[in-house]
């Protein structure tokens, strides 16, 4: 049985817990060290519990090759390119990432990143990351997957091109070393995502059949997908973030600008206090509101003796009076005494 909450650095994720949210920087650093550092600010400032980078030279994560399968393939962002051109111009220098997650740090963010070979492995474990996230394109490298679960820290897992096979794999593998602290993310790996290709609906099928955490990195315009995710429970919600979405990178076209991610933290904190419970019940408010409801009342002045008619009581606000529900047993009935308009009928009130 996997975990239901875990530790990332400070932070617990899981059952009872906020949505822990991720700013993915990836490549919207723009070759900039500086820039990188505004987003981890921007970050920050728009509600953002952690910072996640990408671990990999171009020659670690494939080769220098134009044979086709080497090619980008389809009519995407990145359509036309060797694999190696794309990932030599946005990969995050190595040397950078000290600096990177101590910004992150000092701000009271969470720093971890995705490493795509054993050696980007063994420099973040000198870096000291809390977790570390497996791109779905990654999901299907065992030994990497047992390289990072033997190290007994969470394992993030996105699912934008996973199989069932490969999840099953993918979990069974943390299971032989003792791992137990795993998050799947739900993830469709088109940039950006159509609406019609996100099956939200999918959060809840991954987290019954494996019985374990499950979030969502998203990569569709906005904040609507975000923010409907939490009713099915998601732990984690990770997003792409830029400064200026005009600025040319590899990912900006589908990335946030600050302003954007931070009404998605608003939108996320809002709809996890609106949840509530199952249990159906009324608040404090609800139950003084109720005053205002139906009940019966004497909306003629009726004498002692007079009978009670359809003209003379009537279901009416305010709620002080007789449920509505004797009305028809109350008809027919004679005043115990005078009864001035506007008196809350009772059944002390007839004879």
């Amino acid at each position: 049985m996997f975990s239901k909450t875990l530790k990332i650095g400070k932070r617990t994720v899981g059952e009872g817990e906020p949505c822990f949210i991720v700013a993915e920087l990836s490549g919207n650093h723009n070759g900039d060290y500086n820039r990188a550092i505004g987003i981890i600010h921007a970050a920050k400032e728009a509600g953002a519990d952690a910072i996640k980078l990408q671990t990999y030279t171009a020659d670690t994560i494939t080769i220098d090759c134009d044979k086709p399968w080497f090619m980008t393939p389809g009519d995407g962002l990145w359509a036309g390119r060797t694999l190696h051109d794309l990932y030599e111009e946005a990969y995050t220098p190595w040397e950078w990432h000290e600096g990177l997650m101590n910004e992150a740090k000092k701000l009271g963010m969470e720093a971890f990143s995705s490493p795509f070979d054993p050696t980007a492995v063994d420099y973040l474990e000198n870096l000291n990351v809390p977790a570390y996230k497996i791109a779905s394109f990654e999901i299907n490298d065992i030994p990497l997957i047992r390289k990072i679960a033997r190290l007994h820290k969470p394992i993030i897992f996105a699912t934008g091109i996973a199989y069932e096979e490969d999840i099953d794999l993918a979990l069974d593998t943390c299971r032989q070393e003792g791992n137990e602290d795993v998050i799947l993310l739900k993830c469709v790996s088109a940039y950006p995502t159509p609406y019609n290709l996100v099956n939200l609906r999918m959060i809840k099928g991954l987290s019954d059949k494996y019985d374990c955490l499950v979030g969502l990195s998203d990569h569709t315009p906005g904040s609507v997908i975000p923010t409907g995710s939490i009713p099915f429970g998601v732990s984690m919600i990770e997003k792409h973030l830029t400064l200026d979405r005009s600025a040319g990178g590899v990912d900006d076209a589908f990335s946030m600008e600050p302003s954007e991610f931070a009404e998605m933290v608003r939108n996320v904190r809002i709809m996890e206090e609106a949840l509530g419970s199952y249990e159906y019940h009324l608040t404090d408010k609800q139950v003084a509101e109720r005053k205002l409801s139906r009940s019966l009342f004497v909306v003629k002045d009726i004498k002692k003796g007079e009978t009670i008619t359809e003209e003379n009581v009537r279901s009416i606000r305010p709620g002080n009076g007789m449920h509505t529900k004797h009305y028809e047993e109350v008809l027919g009935r004679v005043a115990a005494k005078d009864l001035e308009k506007g008196t809350p009928l009772s059944f002390d009130l007839l004879a």
